[in-house]
């Protein structure tokens, strides 16, 4: 385990938790200071990735100023292993009671995944530091204002079918921060080694953030 520990100010100055999953370790090592660059501070690698516990560690090791988690944990074991890479945070796609409270008791930020009132409201009592409204796809917006009628007090953080046409929307009506995998990672532009038009890409998902 490192010594880094997660930075809520590098989060709260572009609340956008980029997930990377399934890219090579020499590929990451590509985008991460194009990434930076553009100023997102926030990364996640799901542990369904290949050598993920490597990627991981690499990222904490060359790049200090960022925030390192690991996403698709969903049990004690994937956690362990996360932690055991350099994990700073935590992203779960599920409920897993045991997972939350290891991380609530140990100060790890641990966003899990929930869909139902009845999973968020439990996701939040648990103490998640945010709830990953998850698949956020369908329902989208709209589902997220509703839901936020009663739960007002729970931080969300929606997570899949989040782009640079609705971002704006998503922050506009209160949520926390959002995840983005491909619509952010485009494996388009990367596959290609296109790390300009990638540049490009990131900054427009930023000011679409913001307006």
């Amino acid at each position: 385990m490192n010594n880094q520990v997660f930075s809520w100010d590098k989060f709260n100055a572009n609340p956008v938790v980029g997930i990377l999953r399934g890219f090579s370790i020499a590929t990451v090592l590509e985008i991460i200071p194009v990434y930076l660059k553009s100023g997102f501070y926030t990364v996640e690698v799901t542990m369904n990735s290949p050598n993920v516990e490597e990627t991981i560690a690499a990222i904490v090791k060359e790049f200090p100023e960022m925030n390192v988690g690991a996403g698709t944990v969903c049990n004690m074991n994937d956690l362990k292993r996360a932690l055991k890479a350099g994990s700073q945070f935590i992203v779960t796609p599920i409920l897993d009671e045991e997972v939350i409270k290891y991380c609530v008791d140990n100060g790890i930020p641990v966003f899990p995944g929930a869909y139902t009132p009845s999973e968020i409201y439990k996701a939040w009592s648990l103490g998640a530091n945010a709830v990953k409204i998850f698949p956020a796809t369908q329902l989208g917006i709209k589902y997220i204002k509703d839901i936020s009628g009663p739960l007002n007090e729970i931080k969300v953080l929606p997570t899949g079918g989040v782009s640079k046409d609705n971002i704006g929307e998503f922050f506009k009506i209160g949520c926390v921060g959002v995840g983005m995998g491909g619509s952010l990672f485009d494996k388009t532009l990367i596959n290609s080694g296109n790390l300009e038009a990638l540049a490009t890409h990131f900054e427009a998902v930023k000011i679409a953030k913001d307006n």
